[in-house]
């Protein structure tokens, strides 16, 4: 376990980049044009990032990021 002290500015700027990737990710997941194995890379990548997330957002920002429970990546029939 590792720990860090950081500013309030700092923070921040940290969620601000964590956000605008997992913006990225949740796009990218619409799209029907990637493959499913690229999709699912890209859950755990989001899974991770929001697990980052968790630790420096508040519960309302966090509430906003939370994957639906039909994963997005997947093609409706």
């Amino acid at each position: 376990m590792y720990g860090m002290l950081i500013t309030e500015q700092e923070k921040e700027e940290i969620i601000y980049l964590l956000k605008r990737e997992m913006d990225e990710i949740l796009f990218d997941l619409k799209n029907e044009d990637i493959e499913h194995i690229v999709k699912r890379a890209m859950e755990e990548r989001y899974k991770t990032l929001f697990s980052l997330f968790k630790r420096v957002a508040g519960h309302r920002e966090c509430m906003k990021y939370i994957l639906p429970a039909g994963r997005m990546g997947r093609r409706k029939s």
